[in-house]
This record gives structure tokens, C-alpha cells and sequence, in this order.
């Protein structure tokens, strides 16, 4: 039986936290350590995983420090989007001066453009180390038994799936820089898209054949900002941010949308359709999939579980998110989440990663996985800015910022 591995957090907040949640369903891992820039707020992520007995964690004052303590074998890097290529950068430093590190696993984006994700490649693989694109999507427990049942019964009987559907949407995100476009690269379509291309392809692979069997094509996109470039929402934003995003002077998409053609081995085509907002208002977090083939379909939502509550209007309630992720409401029939973590696959990724990662294998959802989804992020980008579908593979990618983006 291998050892337990000893898992280090870069990053302290929202994702953190859901990842050290999820944790309560890890045999082979404990979570040891968590480094932020704000110390109070490491203390508080290494805290809750105490509290959660999901390990002894502590908080570390550099990630240097981190990486070459002897009880951390795997770090899981979950900061900002900007500080991504950083990040990777000091635990290569910290091996190169002597410290010993099994694996890296990395939050999605990979990184906000081609480059900075072909570094993070380069980066990793020059240390040796195994490593993981941390992809919650793909482990929901009720994607991962649909798509067996239906690839079992009715794809072996009639045919393979030939179309995806995947939508992420809310209300907007939590912290200040992912509102802007140079900080996290963008707006809603590098923020979730990479949630809903991924799923989509996911979906049209067979169970067990590798990522290229199935081969992009073209790619077309379009973005918008429908809602908080509106006045009223640009003065609500800066309010949001303590001013630090002004959708009126430097917007950022809300809405985004794309089409990805793929062929098969034979050469037939397949579709992925991929819708992501930040302009949703709802119940709160809404993830739709669906699979469609010749004698077949399956779909899910992730607000369609089996618990509603319904408060009257005479109920003067908080505002937070105990329902489910990004709440909207505290009156009305609201749905529950009986357990996020499980529910957007957080615990079968955590536990997959920490099994491969303890036993030395290497992922296939690894960072050349997130790699390709950052390539096809910005093929989207380009499809959108320069209003055409675009066959793949684009030249200068590697080059390519998307408009939200660019510094001005």
C-alpha cells in the first residue's frame, strides 16, 4: 500500500476551501500545509482542515518553505490566475535548491494565454514531477455514471454520441481581479469556458480511449457584455470591487458562446456547443449537460436536485450562499445542494489525483490537457474577435492576448 501523501496549498480562498471540503472524501492524501501572501488568511484555510480532521495543516510563510518541508510530497496550486507562472516558477526554484517534490496539480486555467500555459509545461516537466489539471467537471458523480451507462448500452447498440452541450452560468464572480481582464485573462469565456469545452469533449471520448481520438476541426465564438456594461451595473461593479473593475472604461464579456467542430477516428463529425455567463440570474450556480446520438440523449442540471425549501417574503433572511454556490435569493422556493463538493465533482477529482499522485502515475488530465483547453480558449477568443470561424490550428496562438485582456 503506498504511503499517505502529504498535500501543500498554494492559494487560501474560495477554491481552497472547496477543495479542503472535499478532502472528507480522501483516503490517501492529508492536507499538511497552505501558503497565501495574506498569513491571516493561510492560518484560516489550515484551520478549516484541521477542523474537517482531514489533516494536521499548518500555514507556511513561503511557498519555498512549503515545498521543502518533509511532509509535503504534492502541491495543489489554486491562487490567482496572474500569479500562476510565479507560482510554478518558486516550486522549481525550491527543487532546484535541494527541496524534494513528488507532483503539481493545477486549478483551471491552466494559465491566461498559450504562453503562459506552454510555460507551466515546461516548468513542470523540466522539475520531474508528475503533475494534475485539476478539472472538477469532468469527476461529477452523476456526469461520470451517465456517460458509462450511455457509451455501455446505447452507443454500443446504436452508435456513438455526436453532440455535447455544457453551460456554466451565475451571477458574476466572487473577488475583484477576476472582473479584470489583464489579471485573469480575460472575462467569463477564460473563466468557466474552459469548465464547458472540456466537459464536451469529455463526453464525446469513449471511456478508456485517449484524448486525441477525438481531433478539433474549427472553431467559432461570440462574446458580449449584456449586463454590466449597463450604467447602472458599471456603477453597482465598482462598487462590488472597491473600484478596482470599471466595466464602463475597460469591460470584460459577461456572455459567451462557441461551437467546436471535432472528427472521430474515422473522420466523422462531432459538436461540442459551449454557453458560459456571468450574466444569469437564478437560484445561483447553474451547470447543464447533455449528450445526444443516433437512439439517445442525457442530460443534467445541477439545480435540479432532489430538496427545495420556500421562504415568504415575510422571512427576512441574510444574504450568503448556504443554499447553493453564487445564491441569488433568500425568499421564495430555492433549491439545495446537499453537498457541493461531491456534487461538482470536487471529492472523486481530489481522490483520483491523490491516488495517482501517491502510487506514480501520471494523470492524462495532466497540464498538456490544460495545454490544449487554453489553445482552444483562445482560438474562441480570435473566432469571436475577428467574427469567423476559424479552422484549426490558427497560427499564433502562442502570441495571442484576447481583447479584455490587452493592456492598454
Amino acid at each position: 500500500m503506498a504511503p499517505r501523501l502529504g498535500v501543500g496549498f498554494i492559494g487560501s480562498g474560495f477554491i481552497t476551501k472547496f477543495h479542503i471540503r472535499a478532502w472528507e472524501a480522501v483516503r490517501d492524501a492529508d492536507v499538511r500545509g497552505v501558503w497565501s501572501p495574506t498569513r491571516a488568511h493561510a492560518d484560516e484555510a489550515a484551520a478549516l482542515a484541521r477542523e474537517l480532521r482531514v489533516g494536521d495543516a499548518r500555514a507556511f510563510d513561503s511557498i519555498e518553505a512549503m515545498v521543502a518541508a518533509d511532509d509535503i510530497d504534492a502541491i495543489w496550486i489554486c491562487g490567482p490566475n496572474f500569479a500562476r507562472v510565479d507560482n510554478m516558477s518558486r516550486i522549481v526554484s525550491a527543487i532546484e535548491g535541494g527541496a524534494t517534490l513528488r507532483a503539481v496539480a493545477c486549478e483551471k486555467p491552466l494559465g491566461r494565454n498559450v504562453a503562459e500555459a506552454r510555460r507551466m509545461v515546461e516548468l513542470v516537466e523540466g522539475a520531474g514531477l508528475l503533475h494534475g489539471y485539476l478539472e472538477n467537471q469532468l469527476f461529477q458523480p452523476g456526469l461520470e455514471r451517465g456517460k458509462q451507462i450511455v457509451w455501455a448500452r446505447a452507443a454500443a447498440a446504436s452508435g456513438r454520441p455526436y453532440l455535447a452541450r455544457a453551460a456554466e452560468e451565475h451571477s458574476g464572480p466572487h473577488m475583484p481581479w477576476f472582473w479584470q481582464g489583464d489579471l485573469q485573462g480575460g472575462g467569463v469565456l477564460n473563466d468557466m469556458m474552459c469548465h464547458s469545452l472540456e466537459v464536451g469533449r469529455h463526453l464525446l471520448t469513449a471511456p478508456g480511449a485517449p484524448r486525441h481520438s477525438i481531433r478539433p476541426v474549427s472553431v467559432s465564438a461570440q462574446i458580449a457584455s449584456l449586463k454590466w456594461s449597463r450604467p447602472e451595473y458599471v456603477q453597482l461593479l465598482r462598487e462590488m470591487t472597491g473600484g478596482q473593475a470599471d466595466y464602463g472604461a475597460r469591460p470584460a464579456e459577461d456572455f459567451a458562446r462557441a461551437t467546436v467542430t471535432y472528427e472521430d477516428e474515422r473522420g466523422a463529425p462531432l459538436v461540442v456547443e459551449a454557453t458560459t455567463s456571468w450574466s444569469f440570474v437564478g437560484a445561483g450556480l447553474r451547470l447543464t449537460m447533455e449528450l445526444l446520438g443516433p437512439e439517445y440523449s442525457m442530460s443534467a442540471s445541477s439545480l435540479e436536485g432532489g430538496t427545495k425549501v420556500f421562504f415568504s417574503r415575510r422571512l427576512r433572511e441574510q444574504a450568503g450562499e448556504d443554499l447553493v454556490e453564487k445564491q441569488n435569493a433568500e425568499q421564495g422556493l430555492m433549491p439545495i445542494v446537499g453537498n457541493e463538493a461531491a456534487e461538482y465533482g470536487y471529492e472523486n477529482e481530489n481522490r483520483a489525483f491523490a491516488r495517482w499522485f501517491a502510487d506514480g502515475v501520471q494523470p492524462e488530465v495532466n497540464f498538456h490537457a490544460g495545454l490544449e483547453v487554453t489553445e482552444l480558449l483562445m482560438a474562441c477568443y480570435l473566432s469571436a474577435e475577428e467574427g469567423r470561424v476559424i479552422d484549426w490550428k490558427p497560427a499564433g496562438l502562442d502570441t495571442y492576448v484576447p481583447p479584455p485582456a490587452r493592456r492598454s
